[in-house]
């Protein structure tokens, strides 16, 4: 396995692939360790968990620099990943022993009725290269909390935060087995998750490699979480304050370079508003600052791979080859050269969805934006997509917002922010966007089974 940086083209990371023999044993570990580790109370396991990720998070300085090799993000944002990485596990962890708490519903003389939950065993979480520890945590944290042993398979982009993973929960006195990392080839994920192996699988990814996940696992009741991509969508209405909608929004598109799943793709704005809202999202565009990630100073990085910036460039070439107009000349950001990882901004007007840009996934730091006439029409617009991850809303009008939400076919719905997750919200899907949700109280409920105690008392 090797990694090649983004930042300038280098081996970074190699890696020998686990072989069959490898997974088997890593299989074998965590079925031996199950039993003893959901016998843990669940404070026990709570406190365990914590300190791995203190450990993790305490070294935020030297994987931060780790991360913008790996990936290309700007070493000046990639901390704050460290602290989503806090917060997250800090409210996950925190509702634990309420949520996972047994349920009594009958407890007389005669009898005792109580609904357990228990750990549905062992979880492989399947993890992406763009939010790497963000993305894992989502499952790792409620999945070792509820009684789970773990397998996590990083991605190959970023083999090291699955090692790191791995370190911190070592040096919080995890049993072994309990949490592993494999480096597992794309042609040997069936000796992971397939033959009934696993007990869940969780997957970050894109659509396709979330349709081979669901087709290896079919037939052997495995469970499977599927977070896939994302087209998302944001209307801007004739009464939005424009300032807030400008920066929140070209945040929202060209953050870690659009490689988000809920980075905006499509932008539509009302036609009184239209022009003063473009002027403002192409100037602000033009402000950013595409260099080395190393370099403190930038905030637009390298996209992960010459071969993505390719077929991001792709994209918008054929949108420009049917009608579109570029609003960033080429040239304009003078580290954006040819056969490099390195991709300036773009805003494309006079766009409409038969162009794979308003269609497709981007994953890129491109946005199509274009005028609408009315709420109306805006709701067509953002449901005609095959994704419905998360769609924001720019109003000073909140019933307005109230009204459209039911309407919307997204997963999460913003009002005057977007690209955001807070931990007490489940972070769903709907569409070909996903299955299943993370985070949240009902995080847990992918990750735990119901036993239900019927126990009727001897006189």
């Amino acid at each position: 396995m090797q990694t090649i940086s983004p930042v300038d083209g280098r081996l970074f990371v190699e890696r020998a692939f686990a072989t069959n023999q490898t997974i088997e044993m890593a299989l074998q570990a965590a079925r031996r360790a199950q039993c003893d580790w959901q016998s843990l109370s669940i404070s026990n396991r709570v406190a365990a968990i914590r300190k791995g990720v203190d450990y993790l998070v305490s070294r935020r300085s030297e994987l931060s620099e780790q991360l913008a090799w790996q990936i290309g993000r700007p070493i000046a944002q990639c901390p704050a990943e460290f602290a989503g990485v806090q917060a997250r596990s800090d409210y996950m962890l925190g509702v634990a022993e309420e949520v996972l708490a047994t349920i009594a519903t009958v407890n007389t003389a005669k009898q005792r009725y109580e609904i357990r939950r228990e750990p549905v065993g062992l979880v492989a979480a399947i993890t992406p290269w763009n939010y790497p520890y963000l993305t894992a945590i989502n499952t790792i944290v409620p999945a070792l909390a509820a009684g789970n042993c773990v397998i996590l398979k990083p991605s190959p982009q970023a083999p090291l935060v699955g090692e790191h993973f791995a370190a911190a929960f070592r040096s919080a006195g995890l049993p072994d087995g309990v949490f592993s990392c494999l480096h597992v080839n794309p042609v040997d994920i069936r000796e992971l998750i397939g033959r009934g192996q696993v007990d869940h699988v969780a997957f970050t990814g894109s659509n396709a490699n979330g349709v081979q996940v669901e087709k290896i696992i079919a037939g052997e009741f495995t469970s499977v979480g599927l977070e896939l991509g994302g087209k998302d969508a944001a209307y801007v209405r004739s009464d939005a304050d424009m300032a807030t909608a400008v920066d929140g929004l070209v945040d929202g598109s060209f953050y870690n370079s659009g490689q988000s799943c809920c980075a905006v793709e499509r932008i539509y704005v009302h036609e009184k508003v239209f022009e003063e809202f473009l002027d403002g999202f192409v100037s602000k565009a033009r402000s950013y600052t595409l260099g080395n990630p190393l370099n403190r100073d930038t905030d637009l990085g390298p996209v992960v791979s010459i071969e993505a910036a390719n077929r991001i460039q792709s994209q918008v070439e054929q949108a420009v080859r049917a009608g579109a107009r570029k609003h960033i000349v080429d040239g304009e950001f003078d580290a954006a050269l040819p056969n490099t990882a390195y991709l300036g901004p773009q805003v494309l007007t006079r766009v409409d969805h038969t162009m794979a840009i308003m269609r497709d996934e981007t994953f890129g730091p491109v946005v199509g934006i274009s005028p609408v006439k009315n709420d109306a029409e805006a709701l067509d617009r953002i449901n005609d997509s095959r994704f419905g991850l998360t769609a924001s809303l720019w109003s000073r009008d909140e019933e307005a917002a109230l009204q459209m939400i039911g309407r919307i076919d997204a997963g999460t719905v913003f009002l005057n922010r977007c690209d955001s997750l807070e931990p007490s919200l489940a972070w769903s899907g709907v569409k070909q966007s996903g299955r299943g949700c993370t985070l949240s109280t009902l995080g847990f409920d992918a990750l735990t089974r119901p036993k239900s105690v019927n126990f009727n008392r001897c006189a």
